[in-house]
């Protein structure tokens, strides 16, 4: 069996595979996942913000609007339909102008947000005031 090796260009850290890597913005409302492996992707949920999507899915009974992924093969980021979060109070901060890279994910934070692409570079960036999925 094949087993590949993501490098995680982060702080100097490195992440093997069907690993993930969390971090978050100096502010503290955005909070991030970088994943490898048989969950491969990013997701970002943020604590506080004015949602530019409003319309909840007729089949999502959980939270929704402040939770946000792309994988591989995604053409466009996404909104999730969740009851977790990534949200977690001991993950790396990442700082303003800093990125992070997993295989062929990258998050960019900046103070005006956070935006994460693929290989493709289709994905997201968010903020407080407004997210566009791309």
């Amino acid at each position: 069996m094949m087993r590949f090796v993501f490098v995680l260009t982060l702080l100097g850290i490195e992440a093997k595979a069907d690993e993930f890597v969390s971090f978050h913005t100096p502010s503290d409302n955005i909070h991030c996942v970088l994943m490898s492996g048989e969950y491969e992707g990013v997701r970002c949920d943020m604590r506080q913000l004015t949602p530019s999507f409003t319309e909840r899915p007729a089949d999502c009974d959980l939270d929704w609007g402040s939770s946000f992924g792309v994988g591989p093969h995604d053409t466009k980021g996404f909104l999730i339909c969740h009851g977790d979060t990534v949200i977690a109070p001991n993950s790396m901060e990442l700082g303003y102008g800093e990125s992070a890279t997993l295989g062929d994910f990258t998050c960019l934070s900046e103070k005006t947000g956070m935006t994460c692409t693929n290989a493709r570079g289709h994905g997201f960036a968010i903020s407080k005031a407004q997210q566009e999925l791309f």
